[in-house]
């Protein structure tokens, strides 16, 4: 959906998705994103160390030369070394206090917990009855010009939902389109509760992903580590609840309604992606996706395929649109090829930003022909 940012912060128009068995773009439901970052245990072991350097004898064992100063023996006292040791054992036990406050703190809430094992189980079901399919849809059949012009404007031409007043309304209506002029650098953040491995595993999908979408468009996408203008926030049940400062300065002037929708992020939704533009304009300028960390691999690389792509500029859903990510239905995990060829029409220099559907679709259908060699 598209609407505009309050003063006094700068004015942006939004659109906005979501993805979950309610269906991608129940923003309406509660759905957003999360950042962070933090170091491993670090394992110290000084306390043992420290009491044998203090009860060492003092100096070098070897005689000393002659004409060598003579260096006054101060005698220690008596209880020094056990004072010492009682020291560092109050070191070492502080240490292992910390350490296991860190472990602690690394293993999953019982929330957190019980979201990955629904999770889990959705993702089985999907697969059970034959949907989250990872193949390009080739299977699916031909796709025939006219198909892919009438998806195109579903998807990239229409908005699910508009705001009134402070509330998001459900209502699929006429949109400008929208796209990125500036090139986009996508930065991903972890919340504090993601462990390194699933780190470093989520950033090479974004990094592939986004990399592929640089191919596809035509334009400049790929990875920054600061300053990015698409964010990518992998957050679990834990993280949520203190990303709002965050997201503040993500994009200044947020609606405090748009913070409080990833707080309460429903179960059923497992991803969403908001795109913002400044004032009126139909460019975006910035970008912010949520992804669960609790998601099995599968359905967090769909999530990474739809909210990017999305966040690209195909901002809608349709039920008619296939074989495509852009379904409710979830019969297809990854992007398709009918998926990239929306992505292709969607940054062909001929289509300009702020088109409607009536100067918009005779295009889309020239570059729908092309591409498909005439495929009626």
């Amino acid at each position: 959906m598209t609407a505009q940012l309050p003063p006094p912060g700068p004015r942006f128009c939004r659109s906005t998705c979501a993805r979950g068995p309610l269906g991608r773009g129940a923003f309406a439901g509660g759905s957003f994103a999360g950042p962070f970052g933090r170091a491993g245990l670090r394992v110290a072991a000084l306390g043992l160390v420290a009491a044998l350097a203090a009860c060492a004898p003092a100096g070098d064992p070897r005689p000393a030369p002659a004409d060598a100063p003579q260096e006054a023996v101060v005698p220690r006292p008596s209880g020094a070394p056990e004072s010492v040791r009682q020291a560092a054992l109050r070191r070492e036990r502080a240490e292992e206090a910390r350490l296991a406050q860190e472990r602690a703190a690394r293993e999953p809430s019982p929330a957190s917990a019980t979201m990955r094992d629904y999770l889990a189980g959705t993702q089985d079901a999907l697969i059970a009855k034959g949907r989250m399919k990872r193949d390009d849809g080739s299977s699916a059949g031909p796709i025939t010009v006219a198909a892919l012009t009438d998806d195109f404007v579903a998807i990239a031409l229409r908005d699910e939902y508009e705001r009134n007043g402070a509330a998001l309304v459900r209502g699929v209506h006429d949109a400008p389109l929208r796209r990125w002029a500036a090139p986009v650098r996508m930065q991903v953040e972890f919340g504090p509760s993601v462990d390194a491995g699933s780190r470093v595993r989520h950033r090479a999908d974004i990094a592939a992903f986004a990399a592929r979408l640089s191919a596809v468009t035509g334009h400049p996408v790929s990875l920054t580590g600061s300053g990015g203008n698409f964010v990518v926030l992998v957050v679990s049940e834990d993280d949520r609840a203190a990303v709002g400062p965050r997201l503040s300065q993500l994009v200044p002037g947020i609606p405090a309604t748009d913070v409080q929708a990833v707080v309460d992020m429903r179960p059923q939704n497992f991803c969403t992606v908001f795109a913002y533009s400044a004032g009126s304009s139909p460019v975006y300028s910035r970008a912010v996706a949520v992804i669960r960390s609790e998601l099995p691999h599968r359905m967090f690389q769909s999530c990474v395929h739809e909210e990017l792509a999305q966040g690209m500029g195909l901002a809608n859903d349709s039920p008619a649109a296939r074989p495509s990510i852009f379904n409710d239905d979830e019969e297809y995990a990854l992007l398709t090829r009918h998926d990239e060829l929306l992505l292709r029409i969607l940054y062909d220099p001929r289509l300009t930003p702020g088109m409607r559907e009536a100067e918009a679709r005779p295009i889309v259908q020239t570059i729908a022909t092309e591409l498909l060699g005439g495929n009626s």
